[in-house]
């Protein structure tokens, strides 16, 4: 049994360790470049995007448009960058909400419906992001290594 468990846990717990900064690193930059593009293409296509809003019952759609589409844009990249991760997180969260609520929620008939929306998928990674944070390569981790000296960046998540 103490093989096992060492092959098993403490093996793949130790090897996991030397990789512990590749999973922030792959969120941020999978959800980082969507947003990024999605963003830039909603700013492109504004008077669309407010007729969507509207009809989707969304209000003020000539205010929330633009800043829900630069915040995506805005977001994506400082995501990239791993700049501000965990403070950019909780906007990103909040308009994965609102997509799911004003513009899936009437295709929702069961809990794996729901589940197997793309916006859950992000919801959960920036969740997962505002929570663990940005990990070591990220620019979050260079500025706390820098203004905090003292305390390792790991502290921060980042």
């Amino acid at each position: 049994m103490t093989l096992f468990a060492t092959v098993f846990y403490d093996w793949s717990r130790i090897v996991a360790g030397y990789f512990s900064w590749a999973g922030p690193l792959a969120v941020r930059i999978v959800v980082g470049w969507v947003f990024l593009w999605t963003g830039w293409q909603k700013l492109h296509f504004l008077p669309r995007m407010i007729e969507n809003f509207r009809s989707w019952g969304i209000p003020a759609p000539e205010i929330l448009t633009p800043f829900a589409s630069g915040m995506e844009f805005v977001g994506g990249v400082m995501l990239l960058l791993g700049l501000l991760t965990r403070f950019v997180s909780v906007p990103m969260m909040i308009i994965m909400i609102v997509a799911i609520v004003s513009a899936k929620w009437s295709d929702v008939d069961s809990l794996q419906t729901l589940l197997g929306f793309e916006e859950v998928s992000y919801f959960v990674m920036f969740a997962w992001l505002g929570i663990a944070g940005p990990g070591p390569v990220s620019l979050d981790h260079f500025i706390l290594k820098a203004l905090r000296p003292d305390r390792p960046p790991s502290d921060y998540g980042a």
